[in-house]
């Protein structure tokens, strides 16, 4: 490998500088993108193959501008690895990388998992209790409505049962926020086909079907990856399934839940009210519907783990850092996402600084 080696920095985080200059002392070049954590509109797919050319890694945090392509990765030959600040990578074609033989790794910190959890639980208790309602009449100098009456959770003695809370996905954020509403006295149910039985039941959730999940929940929550399996696994038939009372929450991915449909579905009555950090375009364009649909949406700009005290990207930039310098020293890191790639990744650049 040559003595200078160029790293790609695609939608830089680190206002602090450490992480580059960690990399410039371990003789890396840096080449700066035009995409950032709060802009993640950046270089487009050619200017992105342009600037990566003869990179040996990759790194930064989410991109909507291009995803990272294999013609990106192609104009690399002897790219390494793509490394990102964030837990997601679907801005990154990981097949292509992975038939590249090209590492991916991501951050999937407590800081931003866990954020997520609790944000997650801050947007059904904001939309459940209708704590945005009662704030606008106080202050538009109203008082009690029979309309802004909240949701009571949990069962009670007196033989109210309690609402039905549906997780759709028992990784990381699931399970957390299973953990905050088991006390709450909730009924939780959860779909997951990646997780032992045992695991729903380590965390108090009947596992049952996506439409059992729908047609059931008082509250349906998303939690899962991007993949071509998850992308849209909520649309019109779907949706059609949920009660009229019903609420819809999505800190997954925008594609998740067709967005279209989505919107449709609220403003037709269908269901009640939706809590959404993630959207298809970010940002949000001004025209977008999703603005116009009042207090049947609480919408956040992609941020529900972000929180004082959490250390923002940090904790994720240095585990992105430390990865590159891994790959560059011919260690495989500790958080590869496509695990499958490892073993011709070693054969091909193992031991090699």
């Amino acid at each position: 490998m040559p003595d200078q080696k160029k790293v790609f920095i695609f939608a830089p985080a680190d206002e602090t500088g450490q992480s580059h200059e960690a990399l410039e002392a371990a003789g890396c070049e840096l080449t700066l993108g035009e995409a950032s954590w709060a802009t993640p509109q950046g270089n487009n797919e050619e200017e992105m193959a342009r600037l990566a050319a003869g990179a040996v890694a990759l790194a930064g945090t989410s991109i909507r501008s291009s995803p990272i392509t294999r013609k990106i990765m192609e104009a690399a030959p002897d790219l390494r690895v793509i490394a990102k600040y964030t837990i997601g990578v679907d801005d990154i074609d990981v097949d292509a990388a992975t038939e590249l033989g090209i590492l991916v790794t991501h951050a999937p910190t407590e800081s931003n998992w866990g954020g997520v959890a609790e944000g997650t639980m801050a947007i059904m208790l904001g939309i459940l209790k209708r704590l945005r309602e009662r704030d606008e009449q106080v202050k538009s100098g109203g008082w009690r409505d029979e309309a802004h009456q909240g949701t009571f959770l949990g069962r009670r003695g007196d033989g109210y049962e309690g609402i039905t809370i549906g997780i759709v996905g028992l990784g990381r954020i699931g399970t957390r926020l299973s953990e905050y509403l088991r006390p709450w006295r909730v009924r939780l149910i959860g779909t997951d086909p990646y997780v032992p039985l045992e695991h729903f039941e380590e965390c108090g959730v009947q596992p049952v079907d996506l439409e059992t999940l729908l047609r059931e929940s008082d509250v349906a929550t998303f939690h899962v990856v991007m993949t071509s399996e998850t992308r849209n696994m909520v649309g019109a038939r779907e949706l059609a399934l949920m009660k009229p009372s019903a609420v819809l929450i999505n800190t997954s991915r925008g594609g998740v839940v067709n967005e279209a449909a989505l919107i449709d579905a609220l403003d037709a009555g269908q269901i009640r009210a939706a809590g959404i950090d993630v959207f298809e375009e970010e940002p949000l364009p001004s025209e977008s519907k999703w603005r116009q649909l009042g207090d049947k949406v609480l919408l956040s700009p992609h941020m529900v783990s972000s929180n004082a005290g959490s250390g923002g990207l940090r904790p994720g930039i240095k585990w992105a850092t430390d990865s590159v310098l891994a790959a560059l020293r011919g260690e495989v890191p500790d958080n590869v996402y496509n695990k499958e790639v490892i073993s011709a990744w070693t054969k091909r650049f193992g031991g090699s600084g």
